[in-house]
């Protein structure tokens, strides 16, 4: 079990009830181990020429790399955004029981 195993995927969201549908969903279908809801984000961006200053929830969801390409393909089924933002970075060191327990919490 190398700890490059393991993925954070970041994915923001434009509100808590979307949040809650996409973390329900991806545990409950064993993509991921935890998702952490961070409200009370304001994104800037700039899509299709337009400037955007939007509230937003931000999702921490931990994963593994075997399991990332199914859980991008479900959020991206869930999400309301035409380009959802899915992000993944590798987790380069962690604590060895949790990274243990996420790995048998994602099948």
């Amino acid at each position: 079990m190398a700890e490059t195993e393991y993925r954070i995927v970041y994915c923001t969201v434009p509100d808590a009830r979307t949040g809650k549908t996409i973390a329900e969903a991806l545990l409950r279908e064993r993509l991921c181990a935890c998702v952490n809801r961070v409200p009370g984000l304001v994104s800037h961006y700039i899509y299709e020429g337009r400037y955007y200053e939007e509230n937003e929830e931000l999702l921490l969801i931990k994963t593994t790399a075997e399991a990332f390409e199914n859980l991008r393909s479900r959020i991206e089924d869930l999400h309301p955004y035409d380009v959802p933002e899915i992000i993944a970075t590798p987790i380069a060191n962690g604590n060895k029981g949790y990274l243990k327990w996420l790995h048998s919490s994602v099948e």
